[in-house]
């Protein structure tokens, strides 16, 4: 049986003092229970940019009013492939938080903590505590 394969936005929330905005992704989700950057899966039709500017809009209330992209990664799991659109977000209008009721908060970018994120994640991770410019 083929995988699914899916494409994934996720937005990279960086403040003027270094600090990271993330969620925790529901107990019954697909890797639960992991912190994450907010974003999600891209809909027919949809451009990274446009799946990012949407979901950080449905999951965090902002409007995203600039981002970069940082990096693209491939990641493969028992029952699905995923490529995941990774965006630095340095400038959006309102505050963001956890708009469905899930766990949010704001971290300090060398104190993110690799291991309590999905593995697809990490690597991302690795790069933001590493350099802490970008």
């Amino acid at each position: 049986m083929e995988k699914k394969h899916l494409h994934i936005a996720a937005g990279i929330i960086k403040d003027s003092n270094d600090e990271i905005f993330i969620t925790q992704r529901s107990a019954d989700s697909h890797m639960g229970g992991f912190w994450e950057f907010p974003g999600g899966k891209l809909e027919r039709g949809e451009t990274p940019e446009q799946a990012l500017i949407r979901e950080l809009k449905e999951e965090v209330g902002i409007t995203v009013t600039h981002w970069d992209l940082v990096d693209t990664i491939q990641f493969d799991f028992p029952d699905r492939n995923i490529t995941l659109h990774f965006f630095l977000v340095d400038k959006w209008e309102n505050e963001p938080f956890g708009k469905e009721g899930q766990p949010s908060r704001w971290v300090p970018q060398a104190e993110l903590i690799a291991d309590e994120f999905p593995p697809a994640n990490r690597s991302i991770v690795a790069f933001l505590t590493k350099d802490g410019s970008h």
